[in-house]
Parts: structure tokens; sequence; C-alpha cells
């Protein structure tokens, strides 16, 4: 680790930032595997000595519970910079392809990962230390300088970011710009290699655009409704509390969490009083109160989402608190198609139950509307399954437990359509943040 005493950089107008980190990469400074390396475990161990700090940052801007801020955030980041600290030199290793037959024995071919240069990394509040290490930690591994611009709307969370970030990594290659929209417009105007976001749909354009007047790159990382489709004949009671567990974690504010559930009116009834008992065994009779429940970012998303409330039948939960940006765990039952709750993505603790008649009208019911980052079911049913995979498109997809799969580093996590473009986690970070180079070496005859 860096001191304190350690030399950082003031503002910088953002033309010179990334021109400073652009002679650094051309300096070859960042490509050595040694050098990756070190900034990756110099990173382990900003998020292994500074969990305190962290988490009081996340329980300012999110009243995140403690145990679900190193969960979510702090160890989620640990684990994912231990697999590719682990794996990293087998995943730049080039690869080689048979030309014999094209320019005979003496030829040879092959792949290497480039360093595409300097990356920008633009994260959202959600999940402001995940979403925001992750990438940056699989940029770093393949060999980039990284401008790093955490979320205006998790403040308490960006000053411990710009704060120790200088300490502990390479200030010459990696820099912290905080602010607004005026910051990251000003960032965005600047040629960077690659451009990495993650938010909505909306910003995500604004993104794009920039974009493509250098012709840069970009992964973004947005959201959208994930369906969970709940299959008639399965154990209600299980459903209900991974439905629970995973729909409520972060008071809902989780691009991948399951957005409402599609289910036959029998089976819907049986949730109702399954969720009921779930949510109350999850954070007690009284939310509010619960040590393990979060709260709402800020008034404006507050009020966005009690304004959905109206929707359908409250089977459990509807209360809320504007000064504490409290919003009890909500499920409506009865919800039909064309109301409020279901024309946007939520992003928040309100889980509405749609009825179809079952897997078909499901399966069109998910087609006729965006594709979303993920698509969850619960079935016992072996043919289901392979009518999920293949009769829809999502960015992922999950049976039996929602959000799972964003856990296993060796899985690509992104978006398809509306819900995105591009992936990460893993070995897929290296190839977002790499060029994969063809080599053909034809000798000359001796």
């Amino acid at each position: 680790m860096n001191d304190d005493s350690t030399p950082t950089h003031g503002p910088e107008d953002p033309s010179a930032l990334v021109a400073r980190l652009r002679a650094t990469f051309r300096s070859g400074r960042t490509r050595p595997l040694a050098w990756r390396k070190q900034q990756l475990t110099r990173l382990r161990e900003l998020l292994t000595e500074h969990r305190e700090d962290i988490a009081d940052a996340l329980h300012a801007d999110l009243g995140k519970p403690r145990a679900e801020a190193y969960r979510s955030e702090i160890d989620f980041s640990v684990r994912e910079i231990d697999h590719t600290l682990e794996h990293l030199e087998e995943w730049l290793r080039p690869e080689s392809v048979d030309v014999s037959g094209v320019f005979g024995d003496r030829a040879s071919a092959g792949t290497q990962y480039d360093p595409l240069g300097v990356v920008l990394v633009v994260a959202p509040w959600n999940y402001p230390v995940q979403l925001l290490l992750v990438p940056v930690a699989g940029a770093l591994a393949a060999g980039n300088s990284v401008v790093v611009k955490p979320s205006e709307m998790a403040p308490a969370t960006s000053t411990v970011i710009a704060r120790l970030l200088p300490r502990y990594l390479d200030t010459d290659a990696v820099a912290v710009v905080e602010g607004g929209v005026p910051e990251t417009t000003d960032l965005l105007a600047q040629r960077f290699d690659h451009i990495f976001y993650t938010g909505n749909g909306a910003v995500g354009r604004i993104v794009m655009r920039a974009a493509a007047e250098h012709l840069t790159p970009v992964t973004l990382e947005l959201g959208g409704k994930s369906p969970a489709f709940v299959d008639a004949g399965v154990n209600t009671a299980e459903v209900a509390r991974r439905l629970a567990r995973t729909k409520f974690a972060n008071a809902g504010q989780t691009c991948v969490a399951p957005d409402y559930v599609l289910t036959d009116p029998t089976t819907a009834r049986a949730l109702e009083a399954a969720l009921t008992e779930a949510i109350e065994e999850q954070y007690g009779a009284d939310p509010a109160a619960s040590d393990a429940y979060g709260r709402i970012v800020n008034e404006r998303h507050f009020d966005r989402l009690t304004g959905l409330l109206g929707s359908g039948r409250v089977v459990t939960g509807g209360q809320t608190d504007r000064a504490a940006k409290y919003i009890a765990p909500t499920v409506l039952a009865g919800v039909r198609p064309d109301e409020p709750v279901m024309r946007e993505e939520i992003f928040g603790p309100v889980l509405p139950i749609v009825e179809v008649d079952g897997l078909d009208e499901a399966i069109d019911f998910i087609n006729d509307r965006d594709k979303p980052l993920a698509l969850y079911a619960f079935t016992d049913s072996d043919g289901t399954r392979e009518r999920l995979a293949a009769e829809t498109s999502s960015g992922g997809l999950g049976f039996g437990l929602p959000m799972a799969h964003l856990s296993v580093p060796e899985l690509p996590f992104g978006g398809v359509g509306e819900s995105g473009l591009g992936a990460y986690h893993g070995p897929h970070s290296i190839a977002t943040f790499s060029h994969r180079k063809a080599r053909l070496d034809v000798p000359l005859p001796a």
C-alpha cells in the first residue's frame, strides 16, 4: 500500500488527465504481468483494510445493512480479484491456430490479447463499490490505464473511493474523477479506447452517442424488467423465500433483481401467502426496524416508487415513510400488464404478480417486451427449462435462484438489446478490455 504521503494529482482538465494516462500507457508501464498483478493485489488490500470505512459509506448512501455491504459489495469484489489473480496468466496466454493447410508446416499463427489503452469506467449508485471496482479490476488486469468515475448519487462512497484509490494504485495510470453530469459530460467528450458504463438506457444512449464521435467501443450494463416464471406444482414456500431474499436485497435497487412474477392463477394464490410469510421470516413483522433492510437512495426515486403502489392489490407491505426514504417490502397481486408498475423497470422493493394461463402465455408475454437483463424460472420440468432457453432471449438465464449467475466469475455478465451491450467478469473482462489480435508468421525461404 502507498502511505498518505504518496503524491496525488489535483483536479485536472479532462483532456490533460487523459493525455497523462495515455502517456503512461504508451510508455509500456501497464503491460507487464507483474504490474497488473501488483495493482490487483493493492486493490484487494484497499477493500480488506478499509472494510469498515466502505461499509460506513454504503450505509450513509443507501442505508445498506453491514452484512449486505460485506457480502454484495466488498467480499464480492475481493472474490473477483482473487479469481483473476489466480487465472490471469492463463487467460493472457497467446493461443495458436493451425495454418499448415494454407501456408505449410513452417508457418505459424495465433491470437494474443493486447490492452486497449485508456479506459473510462462510469459506475452507478446502487452498488457503488462492486459495480465500480470489478470493472476497474478487469481493465487493470487487461493492462490498461483507467479513469474512474464514481456515482455522485452515492456521495459518501464516492468520497471514500477518491480518497483511497490514489493511496493504493499507480496514480500515473489510474485517476478518480468525482462530480455529476457536467464532469461526466466533459469526460465523455474525450477520446478513450473503451467506455464501460453501468446504469440506465437513457444515459446509455448518451454514452453511445458520445463514444461514436471517436469510434470508441462501449460496454453498456443496463437493466430492464427481469421476469420470474413460477411453474405450477413447485414448492411455493421455498420459491417465496428465494424471491424475497433476492428481490428485496438492497431494497430492490438491483438491476438483476426479479422485477415481476409470471404464474398461473392457482400458483399465484399460493405465492401470495408464501411471500407474506417469507418477508416476515426475513425482515420481521416490522421491516422498518430490521437491521437487514435498506432504504431508497433519494426522495426522487422514493416518489417514483410510491407512484407505482396503486397498481393491482397490495398483498403485503405498502407502508412508506418519505423522511426515512423507507418503502416496505411490497407484493402486489392481480396486476394487469398495462398498469404503471409494468411500464418501467421498478428498481425498488415492489414485486407484482401477473397471472398467465401457463408456459405458452408466459413465453409470449416475455417476447412481446424488451429483452431483459435476466430471466428466472422456478420449475421441476426439464422441458420447461429447455423451452425457456430456446424460445426466449435475455442477458442471463437462471433456474431456481435469481441473481446467482453474477457470483460465477467464469460466466459472462451482461445484457442484450435494451438491457445492454457487452459482458464482463472473469475472463470475459479480459476480452472486453483487450483487443484480440491475429498474428501470422510466414517465414521467407532459406
